[in-house]
């Protein structure tokens, strides 16, 4: 048998624009009078950034607690680092507090967002509403997008100014025209990698909006109460347009590895013939 322990303090796998990190196992393995054969089996590290030590206090109870079972707390004392963390992981993304933004442009307001928390875990929905009732300003279509942010630390750039790579994970486009409300909801893939920051990259993920609105004010349709024929409504052929975007940081931790494995893109077994 084979063990080895993972550095605490490395840096997770990612495979970004301009940097990589790749962890992977060489077993080699020789013959008599025959060539050493090598075998390269990768595997993925998720890293859990800024866990105190301990992550908690002993006597904290972080995790649902079964009554009938007496050997319970003592079993909780003598946790692995993993099971600590992966309760203060699930602590940390399960707290909800809805955050209330105004969305406004030069012409005046135009929605009031909602979201529900800012910190969510690989494979989670990020789920916000829009509320355009109590806004000035017609919004005829708005966007959401997924997206992380790769930048390198200035002393490794490689010409100066180098700019912030941006990549997209999702995306929700909807009209939104005469609507009073409307909601959105992108789920994290669980091969992403969540957000970390080395001495030479800083991976950050966030929110990125992008509205469309009207310049004049658009009236919505009108029925009359006792009008029983079909009413049909023809938008405007030509109507004049800002548009502008706005972006939201959020924070990305990672999962369980048991259910991040899920996703991975190799086989369990492998084999080496000497």
């Amino acid at each position: 048998s084979y063990s080895e322990v993972v550095p605490i303090d490395g840096p997770p796998s990612f495979r970004g624009q301009a940097v990589k990190y790749v962890y992977k196992l060489t077993i080699g393995c020789q013959r008599v009078n025959s060539p050493i054969m090598l075998l390269r089996v990768p595997f993925r590290v998720l890293v859990l950034q800024g866990m105190p030590d301990p992550p908690f206090p002993q006597d904290e109870e972080v995790s649902p607690s079964n009554p009938f079972l007496e050997e319970e707390e003592a079993s909780r004392q003598d946790a692995t680092t993993l099971e600590r963390a992966l309760d203060m992981l699930m602590v940390t993304t399960s707290r909800r507090c809805p955050h209330m933004f105004n969305i406004t442009n030069t012409r005046g307001k135009v929605a009031k967002f909602c979201i529900f928390k800012t910190v969510y875990r690989l494979g989670e929905d990020v789920i916000g509403t829009f509320n355009f009732s109590e806004g000035d300003i017609p919004c005829l279509q708005y966007s959401v997008s997924l997206q992380s942010e790769e930048e390198i630390q200035q002393q490794y750039q490689r010409r100066p100014g180098q700019p912030v790579s941006v990549a997209g994970h999702g995306r929700h486009l909807e009209s939104c025209l005469h609507t009073a409300s409307s909601h959105f909801s992108l789920p994290i893939p669980l091969n992403v990698t969540p957000g970390f920051s080395t001495e030479i990259v800083a991976l950050r993920w966030r929110l990125h909006f992008e509205f469309v609105t009207a310049r004049e004010p658009m009236e919505p349709p009108t029925v009359l109460q006792n009008q029983s024929d079909v009413t049909v409504w023809a938008g405007a052929e030509h109507v004049d347009v800002d548009t502008f975007s706005w972006n939201l940081p959020i924070k990305v931790l990672p999962t369980n590895p048991a259910l991040a494995s899920y996703m991975s893109q190799f086989t369990g077994t492998n084999s080496i013939n000497i």
